[in-house]
């Protein structure tokens, strides 16, 4: 009876420890989708087909699971004549794109509407422009489009070292 008993709690214990392992698997699991899904925007871009004279970049840092950092600049000259810093950040559940131009006082909220393998869509109607920011990989490219109703924007960006 002894024997069976002690057999009964091993099952028993086993049986625990394997479904908080499962169900750390799945947690897991589902963090690294998500993860991965933005992580297409970690590293240092250079706009391709930018105006003569003009040299565009995005510079994208994962800082923890639920937020990355990003900077985008343009230089002419060896003078940089546009930036902003750039935050997307999770919290519960929901991701939002902060946007900030150095004269702001605040940063531009958008709020993540779309979320799919290697894209992502940010939206704010409350703005004239833009509406939306969209980016997303291709090949070994990043892409971006920042659009409202009637002007729509692209941008593609190589990777650099």
């Amino acid at each position: 009876m002894k024997r069976i008993f002690i057999l009964l709690i091993s099952i028993l214990v086993l049986s625990c420890n394997q479904n908080t392992q499962t169900n750390q698997a799945k947690n897991t699991e589902a963090e690294t989708k998500v993860t991965e899904n933005l992580d297409f925007l970690i590293g240092n871009w250079k706009r391709l087909h930018e105006e003569a004279g003009k040299e565009t970049f995005e510079n994208w840092k994962k800082m923890s699971p639920t937020e990355y950092s990003g900077i985008g600049f343009t230089m002419q000259k060896g003078d940089t004549i546009s930036q902003e810093k750039m935050d997307l950040i999770e919290s519960n559940g929901q991701w939002n794109l902060f946007v900030k131009m150095p004269d702001d006082k605040e940063a531009t909220r958008f709020r993540m509407i779309e979320l799919k393998n290697n894209e992502f869509v940010c939206a704010n109607d409350s703005i004239d422009f833009p509406k939306r920011i969209r980016y997303w990989s291709e090949g070994e490219t990043l892409k971006a489009k920042i659009a409202n109703e009637e002007i729509e924007i692209p941008f593609e960006f190589e990777k650099i070292k």
